[in-house]
């Protein structure tokens, strides 16, 4: 199998931790299982290709154009044939993408070729392993995929920067990818055809950025429950609103299991008795929001799990255990559609809709904190000395930006169909654009939960009360180490940003 040694494990498909840690070297190996695998699918492939008595099969990608133009002979030479694959694709623009999304799918590549059915030659695996020891990543540029026959454009990036053609970062700096190659000790891929196509056609761009945004969103999701738990306790709350009998009645299981993480965080808070007999709807309907979003995040859950483990090449190549066309049982090769990312589209679209709720609940919670008529008699803004300090005001006003933002992005990306290279594609499931959509808004719901973080540990500063369950406790005490409170008024970026940190890493602990 494919396997990595440090903190990272490739005997299983990459999880969204693995994703996270190939943003920083790491060491990949390839065992002997794996490279056997490897091995059965290029000769296969050379089988079919230059079979016996001279006959050649016609193979997509190895010996013709390519899309609509498959109807055309390709080039007669390999290494000219991977140029006619790659060249063509140069057409991304925008900004590059983050390295996390870009070495988090060449790492989905390697896994995915290491499984032998993509007819690549083992020297190509070996290769990408490699490279993740270093600090190269390709300068792959944002837009240009419609994620139909996978991230070809992207993808194509990608590959030509391990060629050594295009741009590429090595300890962060951009330059051209030969010299980065060369300063990280690592010589440019020699490709043919086959190895070329099947490093681009596939989902790879679009399941890392997937999976990244979705474990993000986890941890703010995670982090919502036990920040409405704090706020709930520094206000004086009845937990009631967490009745197990009533949750139940709802019946919607998302809303019991996180009612059930909520009760527990609030385990020995004391109400004021002094709040309203009913909460505003983003207290009292917290565990109905964020169970609905459990709910729906579990699908997402499914898709990613799908994609991390999926195949997505074409052609793919099965050389033994399965009959051929012609039923001779030594094995096939089939021309299909893996590369489609439909589940990614359909998947993220719905993760842009949590995600925007999810933001909207923590913009409501701040903006109820920092209001003097529904927050127990703290100050406005939670400022010192109102007037002459202004506390979190500017912060709840970069919040109702975020939410605006994360609502604009929130249309549907997976429903954009359009048309395209001469009618080849003619549905497209824009599930690229949709992922790192997804992704942008789950960095912004994280500072939306950093900054409510934020409004918390100044509540206790201007006059709350300290948190009467000790598990509400334990999170003050950690925002409190964090961050100093706003007294006098300061830039509070950074504090945003360090609040949002703390919080993701308590939720992935």
């Amino acid at each position: 199998m494919l396997t990595t040694t440090d903190t990272v494990q490739l005997t299983a498909p990459p999880d969204p931790a693995a994703l996270r840690r190939a943003a920083a070297p790491l060491t990949v190996t390839v065992d002997d299982e794996a490279r056997a695998r490897i091995d059965r699918g290029r000769s296969f492939f050379h089988a079919l290709r230059h079979g016996d008595g001279g006959e050649e099969r016609r193979i997509y990608g190895a010996d013709t154009g390519f899309g609509a133009l498959v109807g055309y002979a390709g080039r007669s030479d390999e290494a000219d044939q991977c140029d006619n694959t790659l060249a063509h694709l140069g057409a991304g623009q925008g900004p590059d993408l983050p390295h996390e999304i870009v070495r988090g799918a060449l790492l989905l590549r390697t896994w995915s070729l290491a499984q032998g059915y993509s007819g690549v030659s083992a020297e190509v695996v070996e290769r990408l392993a490699a490279m993740f020891a270093t600090t190269f990543s390709p300068a792959v540029p944002r837009y240009g995929s419609v994620g139909a026959s996978g991230d070809l454009i992207p993808l194509a990036y990608a590959t030509q920067a391990l060629r050594g053609r295009g741009h590429a970062y090595l300890d962060g700096a951009r330059r051209p990818a030969a010299e980065a190659l060369a300063a990280a000790g690592l010589r440019p891929l020699a490709l043919d055809g086959r190895d070329a196509l099947a490093l681009v056609n596939g989902t790879s761009v679009t399941t890392a950025a997937l999976a990244l945004a979705h474990d993000a969103v986890r941890a703010a999701h995670r982090s919502l429950a036990a920040l409405t738990c704090l706020l709930a306790d520094l206000l004086g709350c009845d937990p009631g609103f967490l009745d197990e009998d009533l949750l139940r009645a709802y019946g919607h299981p998302g809303a019991v299991d996180v009612g059930a993480r909520m009760r527990h965080t609030l385990t020995g808070s004391t109400p004021s008795g002094t709040r309203p007999l009913q909460e505003p709807y983003s207290i009292r309907c917290a565990p109905q929001l964020l169970g609905a979003a459990e709910d729906a995040l579990r699908y997402v859950d499914g898709v990613v799990a799908a994609d991390l483990g999926g195949v997505s090449d074409n052609p793919l190549f099965f050389p033994e255990g399965a009959e051929d066309a012609e039923g001779d049982g030594t094995g096939k090769v089939v021309h299909g559609g893996n590369f489609f990312g439909q589940p990614a589209a359909f998947a993220a679209d719905l993760l842009a809709t949590v995600t925007a709720q999810l933001g909207n609940l923590a913009e409501r919670q701040l903006d109820l904190l920092v209001d003097p008529a529904r927050n127990s008699g703290l100050p406005p803004m939670l400022a010192t000395a109102p007037g002459l300090q202004h506390g979190l005001q500017g912060v709840q006003l970069a919040t109702t930006s975020f939410v605006a933002e994360i609502r604009r992005a929130a249309a549907p990306a997976g429903m954009q169909s359009l048309p395209t290279n001469l009618h080849n594609q003619d549905v497209v499931p824009f599930g690229t654009q949709a992922a790192l959509r997804s992704y942008d808004m789950a960095e912004l719901l994280g500072l939306l939960c950093g900054s409510l973080a934020l409004g918390l540990r100044q509540a206790v500063h201007v006059g709350a009360r300290h948190p009467t369950a000790p598990r509400c406790g334990e999170l003050l005490d950690a925002l409190a180490d964090t961050v100093p409170p706003v007294d006098p008024d300061r830039p509070l970026d950074a504090d945003v940003r360090a609040a949002a940190r703390l919080l993701s890493t308590r939720a992935r602990s």
